[in-house]
């Protein structure tokens, strides 16, 4: 399946880019993210709780960023499995400056076998895109939360 997405952040490029890949930010911006820690640099583990409909389990995913331009571009990798199937992805991530503000545009293509395979495929194609838009909607308040945190000396 394919994924192509576009997000605007009413934030400049650096700070974007800084927070993006900060696994406190990922992992209270992911929903149903039981853990997500950076095991080295560019490299996540996590755990998600997944239901979608009658289908429930935890997944296990590894997460790498490769091929990084800072600050302007990387490559995302995922591998996960659960009980109900594995998912795989691979992602390009580009980050461009817009008048103070940075537009994130994401190509991705992502494989999902097992159980999960049938009711994933209904649910990407039909609202991937809202999904996505409330993650990296997540992630601008949580980078706002830390910016906020960090003026008034409290990180």
């Amino acid at each position: 399946m394919k994924i192509e997405y576009q997000h605007t952040f009413g934030l400049p490029r650096k700070v974007v880019w800084k927070y993006i890949k900060d696994e406190k930010v990922l992992g209270s911006a992911i929903p149903s993210c039981r853990t997500f820690v950076q095991s080295s640099k560019g490299f996540y583990q996590a755990e998600i709780d997944v239901n979608i409909g009658p289908l429930k389990d935890v997944f296990t995913l590894e997460v790498s960023l490769e091929k990084e331009q800072v600050p302007s571009y990387f490559q995302l990798l995922l591998k996960g499995r659960g009980n109900l199937g594995e998912i795989s992805g691979n992602g390009e991530i580009f980050f461009n400056d817009q008048q103070g503000s940075t537009q994130l545009n994401i190509r991705a293509e992502v494989k999902v076998s097992g159980t999960l395979s049938g009711a994933a495929e209904r649910v990407i194609s039909g609202g991937a895109n809202k999904g996505i838009e409330k993650f990296f909607l997540s992630v601008e308040k949580e980078i706002k939360k830390n910016l906020y945190l960090l003026r008034k000396g409290r990180k």
